[in-house]
């Protein structure tokens, strides 16, 4: 894992003496908060339906035991208890009082933290595999390569006022565990005929408004040019990209508007004319950032473990458990083990304080001392001894955080809608409960098998409905709440944008059109094999269109 070097420890430190002093004028009205806002969303703080909010960036997705239960003291102290995890492995505080952020940040300090660039036309935090450094299909770490595109990127001169926000994921498995398609810049880990590793690069993905799907301008980047290119295509955007309407402002409309080979031409020509030395990553200084990510210390073991097999055989619930919540790991023996935050009826993504704080303790005994947050607002135990499965489940299952459902139809990802967010035309927590208490965590929702439900409370498609398998979309209609549901979304390597089933339905009637919709795929599925999108493409709209409005 990263740490803080004595240049980062510095420059995080100033930034909160700087924005103390900036509150502190704000708070004496020296500051409108016209004035404070840019001050304000450049250290995370936004101004949500109720009050001020928090994003801590949590770079790639990684957190130490000692992160982890100090984002766990900033939810008891400063806010109501709980935090929630964001579809970019962030965290929000959704009630911290403006007085209080500075002190906040200086906790954030003290661990290696901060919520620098979770806001503002900047390079947001850099994301990634959930599993990276762990899975067993892995081709190589990405996190190093995050890292350095995130040191790289934080107070970038050039890049601190893009025409629009900009957003980067590396993954490093054939499996895109990143959604790296719906990304300005999607870096793909690749190897090529002579057996090296480097980068396919996708450009011009993004969800909002215009959800668009990057498009693949290089097949093979090698390791060492991937400042020099991720430049390349900075300098192009921050070029040409709109500033006069912030609804075309993505890069993604500027591909889209221009055309990918045109894009990808700029580019290269860019990386041709300016490739500066200094951009280019030695060989050394690669290996000094993947030093600080080798991979602990795992002690041989049985590929089979026979404690986990004898509680398997007398205890359904573990075994549902191992099944469906444990990944393969590169190294016999171990899981990675992921940690539903969507319990039947819950909020998706939040975590409370005491939530946390048993994560952080199962981490330091069983898991490296590592936690991941993946993008599915869940969280990660990406080390674990398949022995120690019992164990780490029995805690889990005393805190109510063994829920058995990941990738089913209950983990559903949610924004946080109308109840918090200024944005928001609608509420998401709500329905996505409904449709949680609909389906519930037993032999349905196992008939049912892997589903992708995703809400948004707005356009602005925060809950990336638009890759779901079932997305929903909250609007406000006449004075009311309505919502849309498209089919067909992917965020994985077959990344696609669902379709629009039709009218929308009312707040009262959703939770009924996804039960149609889920009780159509039964029917027409081809055994339990076909999952609901291989389904969904089999057959098209018509069934499900027929099925939702019937009536009309």
């Amino acid at each position: 894992m990263y740490r803080y070097d004595e240049f980062d420890q510095t420059f995080v430190a100033a930034r909160v003496t700087q924005f103390r002093d900036q509150v502190a004028r704000r708070l004496s009205g020296e500051l409108t908060e016209e004035q404070f806002r840019p001050l304000r969303l450049m250290n995370g703080v936004y101004l949500q339906l109720h009050a001020y909010m928090l994003r801590v960036a949590i770079p790639y997705g990684t957190l130490s035991s000692r992160q982890l239960r100090k984002l766990a003291f900033i939810a008891r102290r400063y806010d109501k208890g709980y935090g929630h995890f964001t579809t970019r492995q962030n965290i929000q505080y959704n009630w911290p009082a403006l007085v209080d952020c500075p002190d906040i940040l200086d906790e954030l300090a003290s661990v290696e933290m901060h919520a620098i660039q979770t806001s503002g036309n900047c390079i947001r935090n850099v994301t990634s595999d959930q599993f990276a450094g762990a899975s067993a299909d892995e081709i190589e770490d990405p996190r190093p390569y995050a890292e350095i595109l995130r040191q790289w990127s934080s107070f970038h001169p050039e890049y601190s006022f893009l025409p629009r926000k900009f957003k980067i994921a590396v993954n490093g498995a054939a499996k895109d565990r990143a959604a790296l398609q719906v990304h300005d810049i999607g870096y793909q880990i690749v190897r090529n005929s002579d057996g090296e590793t480097g980068f396919a690069v996708y450009v011009g993905g993004g969800l909002g408004r215009t959800p668009l799907i990057a498009h693949k301008i290089r097949d093979f980047l090698p390791k060492a040019d991937l400042l020099a290119y991720t430049d390349a295509i900075l300098r192009v955007y921050n070029l040409e990209g709109r500033r006069d309407n912030k609804y075309k402002a993505r890069i993604k409309i500027l591909v889209h508007e221009k055309g990918p080979d045109v894009i990808a031409a700029e580019v290269e020509a860019e990386f041709a004319n300016h490739r500066d030395a200094a951009l280019t990553l030695p060989e050394r200084d690669i290996a000094r950032i993947e030093a600080y990510f080798a991979p602990p210390d795992l002690h041989a073991r049985d590929a089979r473990s026979a404690v986990a097999e004898a509680r398997k055989a007398k205890d359904p619930a573990f075994a549902r458990f191992a099944s469906q919540n444990v990944a393969p790991h590169k190294t016999p023996g171990y899981g990675v083990v992921t940690i539903s935050l969507k319990p039947i009826g819950g909020i998706p993504g939040d975590a409370s304080a005491t939530d946390m704080e048993v994560v952080a303790s199962l981490a330091e005994r069983f898991s490296a001392d590592e936690i991941r947050v993946a993008h599915e607002q869940n969280l990660v135990l990406p080390h674990v001894a398949l022995d120690d499965l019992p164990a780490v489940f029995d805690e889990l299952a005393a805190q109510g955080l063994a829920a058995a459902n990941v990738g089913l139809v209950t983990d559903i990802i949610s924004c946080p809608g109308l109840d918090f967010c200024a944005l928001a035309t609608a509420r998401s927590i709500p329905v996505a409960q409904r449709i949680s208490e609909r389906f519930g965590d037993g032999a349905r929702a196992d008939e049912i098998g892997e589903l992708r439900i995703n809400i948004s409370g707005c356009i602005n498609a925060c809950g990336h409905h638009h890759v779901a398998h079932i997305g929903i979309l909250g609007l406000e209609k006449t004075g009311a709440e309505a919502y849309q549901i498209t089919l067909g979304g992917s965020a994985d390597e077959s990344c696609a944008v669902g379709s629009l089933t039709g009218r929308g339905f009312s707040s009262e009637g959703i939770v009924d059109a996804v039960e149609k919709v889920v009780d159509t795929y039964l029917k027409i599925r081809i055994g339990r094999d076909e999952d609901f999108l291989d389904a969904f493409r089999r057959v098209g709209m018509k069934p499900f269109k027929e099925a939702l409005y019937a009536s009309e």
